[in-house]
């Protein structure tokens, strides 16, 4: 028990010690009973209620990071969503965590490669929630809107009993997300990292600040 204390506690960006997430937390998962009714409705309403918003992953920025800021603005990109699930999960009682990998969407629009320099993006992040004895990977990353939208199907559903990641390929076959690289799981976002792989893969991008915006996907 004593190890999973570290991931009960709030952090710097997992910080449910903020009232304002934790009164979320305790009214998204008002009257449900068991940790995966309440992992269950903490990831759809991250997933939908929580609008996707790439300009805003600038690690630079500590503030885009954190789950009460998140939560204020209505609006984040993976890693922000990511950590937000993770700490409405913690704040409902649910050890939580960060995994961070990168990925290749190949459904991305061609505008998004150009401004990256790359096809890969770095430091995607996934809220891992444990739940029967079992870490579960979540991906809550887009609302449903923007990937209707944007043709990023299927969708990501969570059941509570299997892992809630992107598909390899559509339905109708189609190469859609590649997984390229694991960094492992953290209790806390590791921001400094994070900071110097954005500055070795997007050296142009991350000194402009010019990130994709909503409507560029």
């Amino acid at each position: 028990m004593a190890d999973l204390d570290q991931y009960l506690q709030p952090t710097e960006f997992l910080d449910f010690q903020r009232e304002r997430v934790r009164n979320k937390a305790n009214e998204i998962t008002n009257g449900l009973k068991s940790d995966k009714e309440k992992a269950i409705a903490l990831f759809y309403w991250v997933r939908d209620n929580i609008k996707y918003n790439m300009y805003t992953y600038n690690p630079k920025i500590k503030a885009n990071l954190k789950a009460s800021v998140t939560l204020r603005r209505k609006n984040g990109f993976c890693m922000s969503k990511a950590v937000l699930l993770s700490a409405l999960a913690r704040a409902a009682g649910i050890p939580a965590r960060i995994r961070m990998v990168d990925i290749i969407n190949h459904k991305i629009s061609p505008k998004i490669v150009e401004l990256m320099g790359t096809n890969i993006f770095h430091c995607h992040g996934i809220s891992e929630i444990l739940l029967n004895g079992n870490w579960l990977k979540l991906t809550p990353v887009f609302d449903k809107y923007i990937a209707l939208k944007a043709g990023f199907v299927p969708l990501i559903e969570f059941d509570g009993n299997n892992d809630a990641l992107f598909e390899s390929h559509d339905k109708d076959g189609n190469a859609f997300v590649e997984y390229v690289e694991d960094y492992g799981t953290y209790s806390e976002l590791p921001i400094d990292q994070i900071v110097e792989i954005f500055t070795k893969a997007y050296p142009g991008m991350f000194a402009r600040n010019e990130f994709p915006k909503r409507d560029e996907l």
